[in-house]
């Protein structure tokens, strides 16, 4: 068969199912039947993202992709296969959004959550007390939220998972991969999270 109508595999054109491809951040993948929990903030952040894809950076990559079409022989035409590949990550960031938002389950740490409010759960602000006296703060936020700068991780992360259910006063065993270690919460609270605005890169 002549090679001009056979197309070879491409080691830019990832498996569609690549979490969090096209550019934007790596995310985790969702335990098996597990909900995609997320704060009313995180969830308009995607929401974001994917409006700008749609909107703003497909249509200016597509008309890029028409120009350089437009310029002769594509093979060795340098903005045309890099076009192209940026569609392939864009479409493939915009399905990702789209069924993250699709299961998305908003949990909003405000809320009022009665006797629950003295237990760690999604949403909460956890002050601890590591071995050595330490004090460190983390919030509880959904996969697509983490951002460990502010104290941020995942309720599918092994901390978040040991800190579930706990109370003040509580002291937990955190198996951590350099160790096994004693955790004191020594605060727990629901307030307002600050999600950062979607930002293009």
């Amino acid at each position: 068969m002549n090679k001009a109508f056979t197309r070879e595999p491409d080691p830019d054109d990832d498996d569609e199912d690549d979490e969090g491809a096209g550019g934007g951040p790596v995310a985790l993948t969702l335990p098996g039947g597990a909900r995609n929990y997320i704060t009313p903030g995180g969830l308009q952040r995607l929401k974001d993202e994917l409006q700008y894809l749609l909107h703003k950076e497909r249509p200016a990559v597509t008309a890029v992709v028409s120009w350089a079409a437009g310029n002769g022989d594509r093979s060795e035409n340098a903005d045309y296969q890099y076009g192209k590949r940026r569609l392939r990550e864009i479409d493939r960031r915009i399905r990702f959004l789209g069924k993250r938002i699709d299961l998305a389950e908003v949990i909003d740490p405000e809320q009022p959550r009665g006797d629950r409010a003295h237990q760690v759960f999604f949403g909460a602000t956890v002050s601890y007390a590591g071995q050595s006296g330490e004090l460190h703060t983390v919030t509880i936020v959904g996969v697509d939220e983490i951002d460990l700068a502010l104290g941020r991780i995942s309720w599918v992360s092994p901390l978040a998972r040991t800190l579930l259910k706990a109370r003040v006063g509580d002291t937990l065993l955190f198996h951590a991969p350099a160790g096994s270690q004693e955790l004191t919460i020594v605060e727990l609270r629901y307030a307002p999270i600050d999600t950062p605005a979607f930002s293009p890169s």
